[in-house]
């Protein structure tokens, strides 16, 4: 048993060292109704914003259809930061609409349902946006940026 012992504290270190040490950027995943995707960042930055990727091949798309709820899902590592849902859909008229959810404090919450006002509105587009470093005010413009550490993009069929 002494030897367990001494071996547990290793192996949980070894398990720990693995999981911080990812390379894997988080993934974030849609669903409306039964079907869902699950969507890589489109960009990606580390901790401080200063090196980003970016990834014109990660958005996914999912039919989303009018009257239908899209439920986001975000992992633990975005979930624990501030983020919100930026989002496009169309009225029943044609006109399209851009908005956004409230910005989530770090461990409010990690999944979101998203219901447009009608149920004859249609879902255009989803983005998940993990804020990043803390704004700063732009010197050139006085106004105060929050810069976007990550973004998950959903484009949906209701064009």
């Amino acid at each position: 048993m002494p030897v367990l012992r001494r071996l547990l504290p290793v192996v949980a270190a070894a398990m720990m060292l693995a999981a911080c040490s990812s390379s894997e950027p988080p993934q974030v995943t849609f669903a409306a109704g039964t079907a869902s995707v699950v969507a890589r960042p489109t960009q990606y930055c580390d901790e401080s914003g200063a090196d980003c990727t970016g990834d014109p091949a990660a958005p996914v798309a999912l039919a989303v259809p009018a009257g239908t709820a899209l439920q986001v899902t975000v992992p633990d590592v975005i979930a624990q930061t501030p983020w919100q849902v930026v989002f496009s859909y169309r009225d029943a008229n044609g006109a399209q609409a851009d908005e956004r959810s409230p910005v989530f404090a770090p461990t409010e919450r990690s999944i979101w349902t998203l219901e447009l006002a009608a149920p004859t509105d249609r879902l255009l587009t989803a983005q998940v946006q993990q804020y990043g470093p803390p704004p700063q005010i732009n010197p050139d413009t006085g106004e105060v940026e929050f810069p976007i550490r990550a973004s998950w993009v959903l484009n949906t069929s209701g064009g």
